[in-house]
């Protein structure tokens, strides 16, 4: 793609001190290892993998939310400082996150919610505030329902308010952490439809973090594959949908629902996420692949280039 990346990540780590147990010593657990990734402006790039892989603690570092361990998280080409209303960055980047009501004010009427990062992170006078505000809820549904609060609102409606707060400034980037995820299928159609309508017409990138490979496939034309903190594939939505190469990534697409609801037995030998405290030496994958040899047990993969934009970080990629 033309056009200089709006975000890049140059070998992010994030690491944690934890306790294993009451009186035991502290452990560092490594929930981001030396990601490296780009989004360019209208982009819609995908993050998936299962849950305790780290992508949340991404989402969050790209937010300016979490400062990574190491490496670098950069903005316009410029490091990104930590949120807040002082940030070069306010506005600019915003998050939709997994649950709305606990991101909504309860004691708000949800039109002050959305109109608060006007209030922020601009200069718009009341009267545009408003105005905006208004035309906001009109975009995802609920016009002149602006003076209601939180619980009086289905789950579905509430996320619709949560997109509008999170696109109310018109972010150039916006992380969608896990948003449909809590929602029954339909109403999960009509958040995702909404996200890809205020694309059209605002033109923002959205990182969208998911467990779900077909979710995120609906949504990005390019998706990357985390696991245990690494990526471990990243390409077009079709080729990793049509032909994945890592072992991972065909245990996702196995599992996606076919057309009449069940879903194919996943490739692997255990369906068990090693603990990110002990992480298995070599490829992390190799317990749960059915074809590691001792390469995979002694040796972390490098990235492999597959075709231009397609790359998998595997000893033996199957293609």
């Amino acid at each position: 793609m033309n056009g200089a990346p709006l975000l890049q990540l140059r070998n992010v780590w994030r690491r944690f001190a934890v306790r294993r147990g009451l009186w035991a010593e502290r452990a560092l657990l490594t929930a981001v290892a030396g990601v490296d990734m780009t989004l360019r402006a209208g982009e819609s790039l995908g993050l998936v993998g299962e849950s305790g892989c780290g992508k949340s603690t991404l989402g969050r570092m790209v937010c300016g939310l979490l400062p990574p361990s190491e490496g670098e998280v950069l903005f316009g080409g410029q490091p990104l400082p930590p949120a807040g209303p002082n940030s070069s960055a306010a506005g600019r980047v915003q998050m939709v996150f997994q649950d709305p009501f606990s991101s909504l004010n309860p004691r708000w009427r949800v039109g002050t919610s959305v109109e608060e990062p006007l209030r922020r992170d601009t200069s718009l006078s009341r009267a545009e505030r408003a105005a905006r505000v208004a035309d906001m809820f009109a975009r995802v549904g609920l016009a002149g329902l602006e003076r209601r609060y939180p619980h009086e609102f289905s789950g579905g409606q509430r996320q619709r308010i949560a997109v509008a707060r999170a696109l109310i400034t018109r972010p150039d980037l916006v992380v969608c952490d896990e948003p449909v995820s809590a929602l029954d299928a339909s109403v999960q159609a009509q958040v995702l439809n909404l996200l890809r309508d205020v694309q059209e017409d605002f033109g923002p990138a959205y990182l969208f973090i998911s467990h779900d490979l077909s979710v995120v496939s609906f949504m990005c034309p390019r998706v990357a594959v985390m696991y245990l903190g690494r990526l471990v594939e990243e390409g077009p939505r079709e080729r990793l949908l049509q032909s994945p190469a890592h072992p991972y990534t065909q245990a996702l697409v196995a599992a996606m629902p076919t057309a009449d609801g069940t879903r194919l037995p996943a490739a692997g030998k255990s369906d068990e996420l090693p603990s990110p405290l002990d992480p298995p030496p070599g490829c992390a994958f190799h317990p749960r692949c059915a074809r590691a040899t001792e390469d995979c047990r002694r040796a972390v993969p490098d990235w492999r280039t597959l075709e231009e934009g397609w790359r998998v970080r595997c000893h033996h990629p199957g293609v």
